[in-house]
């Protein structure tokens, strides 16, 4: 019996080998409320449209195939090719389109228009009924949100090797190109993408994107983001602009203490001047909230001053939950394939991210829907678990069983996984941070 070998690589860049997902009539209806005419027109107004006229690979055209190609999991483009000329792709007729055609003009069609749809699709989002009210948001998240309008959070991801890339030009590792670097802002609170950025340079350090995402930011807002954008300037254009920030205070950094605001036994919130030893220090003040999370002290930094304002407990509680746009970014490279790239080129590779985050942005509306039938959080909804039931309600569809998706899944919501189990784990931090707070949030 031949010996198997063990798989190499990293797993999430496997080429896809499942068949093309079904269509699901609310997920097609979802997408044509965020894509629409105006939509398209609005997206094409900075560039010159003579070319995306006059051929059969227009700009509506080429946004249902790649979307498609991330909503239906179809594993390739000549895939996709083949579906297109059976059946269709969303709101597409059947019509034959070569996989040369079809990669040459995912290289060509101005990425800088599919920065512009999803642009325009968050843009839909955040004035629809869905996403302005949210009854299963906490009452301390209600709060926040009302207090700076907007709370989100910030990272950056790189992104996996271009196909057909190998190495870099003139170079002679085996190091293979990288397909560049994307940096995302999503709701803190419903996981909702709302700016998407991206660089064809994956070695750019965060620091690099510091003023698109403050300027992104609207004023008054609050964002959250980690010690990869630890810069004194940083943090003093944000008080400037009327913005609030917070991260994390990164070890050896010099600051004097200006008063005690509050502490107890395992926490204690301080007003700080920073950079005492830097010919550049921190210019304003910083607010420094630490907190002893077992036997660690964990030390959150914010320019938020006013305890009234942003509560030490709040502090805490918004930067744990930074995790969020974590698991925004394993959904959509693991699950939606953004970690296989389709094409070879920066500007395919662009295209693609929008297109994932068109999609994801739809999935996290329906997630939310989820939420609200079942009276939970959204946070405890698992977008990863609704995405693999859209399968299950596809066969229930076909067997005659299930005519709405949204009460299909909270009818299975058990069986299905739906909702986020509250483990041991969960229990002890409650129970960890009554001993620190006194009480829990409410």
């Amino acid at each position: 019996m031949p010996k198997l070998r063990p798989a190499t690589g990293n797993p999430d860049r496997q080429r896809p080998r499942q068949t093309p997902a079904p269509e699901i009539e609310h997920v097609l209806t979802r997408l044509r409320e965020v894509l629409t005419p105006a939509t398209f027109a609005a997206a094409r107004e900075a560039h010159d449209t003579h070319r995306l006229r006059d051929r059969l690979l227009t700009l509506p055209a080429m946004t249902a195939l790649v979307v498609a190609l991330v909503y239906r999991q179809i594993p390739s483009l000549s895939e996709l090719t083949r579906v297109l000329a059976l059946e269709g792709v969303l709101w597409l007729e059947p019509v034959p389109v070569t996989r040369q055609a079809l990669s040459k003009r995912l290289q060509t069609l101005p990425a800088a228009i599919f920065a512009r749809l999803f642009a325009a699709v968050v843009e839909r989002q955040q004035t629809s009924v869905a996403s302005a009210t949210d009854p299963t948001l906490p009452v301390w998240q209600r709060r926040l949100r009302e207090r700076f309008g907007t709370v989100w959070i910030a990272d950056g991801s790189t992104l996996e090797a271009l196909r057909g890339r190998p190495r870099p030009e003139g170079s002679t590792s085996s190091t293979a190109t990288l397909g560049g670097k994307m940096m995302m802002l999503v709701e803190a609170f419903s996981a909702r993408p709302v700016v998407a950025l991206y660089e064809p340079d994956a070695a750019l350090n965060d620091k690099h994107f510091t003023d698109a995402v403050r300027t992104r930011l609207p004023e008054r807002g609050l964002l959250v983001f980690d010690m990869g954008f630890f810069s004194f300037p940083f943090f003093d254009a944000f008080t400037d602009s009327g913005r609030s920030f917070l991260t994390r205070l990164r070890e050896k950094t010099a600051y004097r203490t200006v008063r005690v605001l509050a502490e107890g036994p395992r926490y204690r919130d301080e007003v700080i001047e920073m950079g005492l030893y830097r010919s550049h220090p921190c210019e304003h003040p910083v607010r420094l909230v630490s907190v002893l999370w077992g036997t660690v002290w964990y030390r959150y930094i914010t320019n938020v001053l006013d305890p009234a304002e942003l509560s030490a407990q709040e502090v805490a509680a918004l930067y744990r939950g930074r995790w969020r746009i974590e698991q925004s970014f394993a959904t959509t490279k693991r699950l939606l394939g953004l970690s296989y790239l389709w094409v070879g080129g920066h500007n395919g590779v662009e295209v693609q991210i929008y297109a994932t985050w068109i999609f994801y942005a739809v999935l996290v509306d329906v997630s939310a829907e989820v939420a609200i039938s079942l009276g939970e959080p959204v946070d405890r909804i698992s977008v990863e678990m609704v995405f693999r039931g859209l399968y299950h309600y596809s066969r229930a569809e076909a067997r005659g069983e299930a005519d709405d998706v949204v009460s299909f899944l909270v009818a299975h919501a058990r069986l299905l996984g739906i909702v986020k189990a509250r483990r041991k784990g969960h229990r002890a931090r409650d129970h960890e941070e009554e001993e620190i707070w006194g009480a829990l949030l409410s």
